[in-house]
């Protein structure tokens, strides 16, 4: 009986180096990962609603940014335990005039309905809009235990892509993209109501 267990723990040893080899060459890169087959079965997609819009997108920027995430394990070295990645991430942002709240001293006409004075609404900005296509992990070091725990799951990236959109959100905010719009929108309107005959006014802003 104490034979035939030291054969089983030697056994067990034996598999577990085998195991300890097979991930140490498949994170060297000579030993290729383990295959896998993807199952589409998802159903089609089913419309809930349709929903009219008011909003005149004057403008749309489109931006790149390289996100540079680490993750640190206190007073463990770097090649042990810990990663860093870079995600480079494409995207747009549209920024739009929403006509939709319009009170009704937006527009005013003059006395002999030659004149038209436009009030317009502040533009705003969209929720930026990635490009999955263009989006993609550049580069990544991991320390040997993330690069075990990654042979068996599957990172999660939704860290990136969040961290993306705040980027190129702000981004956004910093580039013009909000004159832009409104300068566009004055000139749609502008062209518009003069093939009606009027001359277009837009009041003075008030100095920030």
């Amino acid at each position: 009986m104490g034979v035939k267990k030291r054969w089983v723990r030697l056994g067990a040893v034996a598999l577990a180096g085998l195991l300890i080899v097979a991930a140490a060459l498949q994170i060297s890169g000579l030993l290729p990962k383990f295959g896998t087959s993807t199952v589409d079965r998802s159903q089609p997609a089913v419309l809930q609603a349709v929903r009219d819009l008011s909003q005149y997108h004057a403008a749309v920027g489109d931006y790149q940014v390289v996100v540079d995430i680490e993750k640190d394990v206190a007073w463990v070295p770097a090649s042990i335990a810990g990663e860093r990645t870079l995600f480079v991430a494409a995207g747009s942002v549209d920024a739009y005039i929403d006509f939709g709240p319009l009170v009704e001293n937006s527009l005013t006409v003059s006395e002999d309905r030659r004149t038209v004075e436009v009030r317009l609404p502040e533009p705003k900005l969209a929720k930026p809009n990635l490009d999955n296509g263009r989006s993609y992990v550049f580069g990544q070091e991991r320390g040997l235990i993330d690069r075990l725990g990654a042979l068996v799951s599957v990172q999660d990236q939704r860290p990136f892509y969040l961290a993306a959109e705040k980027r190129i959100g702000e981004a956004a905010q910093h580039s013009g993209l909000l004159e832009r719009a409104k300068a566009n929108t004055r000139a749609m309107l502008t062209q518009m109501l003069r093939a009606l005959g009027f001359q277009v006014v837009f009041p003075a802003e008030p100095a920030t």
